[in-house]
């Protein structure tokens, strides 16, 4: 017997400054799971690390957004977002581990979608053992992936030293780049 799928509707709320410690909590504890999935359950330390969120929040037009399913709070996402160039970058995105399976992710993806239409291309990483964050990306929001950053095609800005220093991880945690392109005209691939 086949389950309907309700539809689900996501709301983007700005985060606040003061929201920023415990969102950051959140995130970590929703990514923790596929770490501990794969590589089992030892002291990774906070993943992503504090740093990386902090320089998430900081970046050159990033944005921070709850989502919302009717008023509650069921995970978040930072986005960069170019106003000159319309190439924007999902840089961190989390649904809370309860909220799995119910349509939240792919709702919360439209909602970005819908919040910045003159987008003419998504960008995001995820690790290549992110099995769930690649069907995500690829099946169901429509991403490709065009690049892998390991240590044979390294990316500048992807220099993980916390990967490296926190065993078991393997010394080389490869990267998927993903993209989306929503419009076409100009040159995208500048």
């Amino acid at each position: 017997m086949m389950k309907a799928k309700l539809e689900t509707q996501i709301t983007l709320a700005l985060a606040q400054q003061s929201e920023l410690p415990d969102f950051r909590r959140n995130l970590q504890g929703a990514f923790a799971i596929a770490v501990i999935e794969t590589f089992g359950d030892h002291d990774y330390g906070a993943i992503p690390s504090d740093r990386e969120v902090q320089e998430s929040f900081d970046a050159p037009g990033a944005v921070v957004y709850h989502l919302l399913h009717e008023g509650k709070k069921v995970g978040g996402v930072v986005l960069r977002i170019d106003s000159e160039t319309h190439r924007n970058s999902l840089d961190l995105f989390f649904v809370s581990p309860e909220q799995h399976n119910h349509g939240i992710g792919v709702a919360a993806w439209n909602s970005v979608e819908a919040q910045y239409p003159d987008t003419v291309a998504w960008e995001t990483i995820t690790p290549y053992f992110e099995k769930r964050n690649i069907n995500f990306y690829v099946n169901k929001c429509g991403f490709h992936i065009v690049e892998f950053f390991n240590q044979h095609h390294s990316a500048p800005h992807m220099h993980r030293p916390e990967f490296e220093n926190n065993l078991p991880l393997p010394e080389d945690v490869g990267f998927f780049r993903f993209e989306k392109i929503m419009k076409y005209g100009g040159n995208v691939y500048e």
